[in-house]
């Protein structure tokens, strides 16, 4: 498989040739993010690659969309908590100011993260952590995709 995936994340998830995927849910795709420096950073990808906000779907599958983040975001915390005794919180964040689809984030929040960057999003750490081979998605991180997948299964079995 090449990185095609990578330039249409939802079509290539619809299709089953995204490796980031975690699970299918009602309204869309957890997927864990392509970088970790967060450790269990994950995305919540709409189903419709023609949807770019919110507000353009439909009140039931809006709020299912919802509902899905409110699941990944759990299951991210549960997983994190359960690996690193430093777990702080999740944050959720749907921005929409990079990509032209609708997406949410799932940040994990630790008390190891440098004194002024823990309190302040994410998006304000340095631009190298993005980019830096150590923290991109890898091998190293299966225990951690497989805990939060664990979570998700758990989780979408109680709906």
């Amino acid at each position: 498989m090449t990185d095609d995936w990578r330039t249409d994340r939802i079509t290539s998830a619809l299709r089953g040739e995204n490796p980031t995927v975690l699970r299918r849910l009602r309204a869309g795709f957890a997927v864990i993010g392509d970088v970790q420096f967060l450790p269990g950073y994950s995305v919540l990808l709409v189903d419709d690659p023609r949807v770019q906000r919110l507000s353009e779907m439909a009140k039931p599958k809006r709020r299912d969309f919802l509902a899905d983040l409110d699941v990944l975001g759990e299951a991210v915390e549960h997983a994190c908590r359960r690996l690193d005794p430093a777990f702080r919180r999740v944050n959720l964040e749907i921005l929409g100011n990079t990509d032209g689809f609708l997406h949410a984030h799932v940040w994990p929040r630790f008390d190891w993260e440098p004194a002024d960057l823990v309190r302040v999003p994410v998006w304000l750490y340095p631009q190298e952590n993005w980019s830096d081979p150590r923290h991109a998605l890898s091998p190293r991180h299966d225990a951690l995709r497989a805990a939060i997948t664990a979570q998700l299964d758990r989780l979408s079995a109680l709906d």
